[in-house]
């Protein structure tokens, strides 16, 4: 199902439109924008997935261990000190 909408582009937004047409990437103004549509409609689904992740990784990690900082310093020392050995 389509609907005829009718939009308001600037005068470089209605060029670079017609370009693309006229170049042959889209076969009228309407894929054009339609295509732009889409774009957009992934990148906002893609932000909000992120969005989502990170929020569950934040509770996730809210609800487990803490380690303090002279612990993670520790930690962090031995790792080095286990990478060195391996060498």
């Amino acid at each position: 199902m389509t609907a005829k909408t009718s939009i308001s582009l600037t005068d470089s937004q209605e060029a670079y439109a017609r370009n693309l047409v006229e170049g042959g990437r889209y076969p009228s103004l309407s894929a054009v924008l339609q295509h732009g549509l889409e774009l957009l409609r992934a990148e906002r689904e893609a932000a909000e997935a992120e969005t989502a992740a990170l929020r569950a990784l934040l509770e996730d990690r809210r609800r487990g261990k803490f380690v303090s900082v002279e612990g993670g310093r520790k930690r962090t020392k031995r790792m080095i000190a286990a990478r060195k050995a391996q060498r």
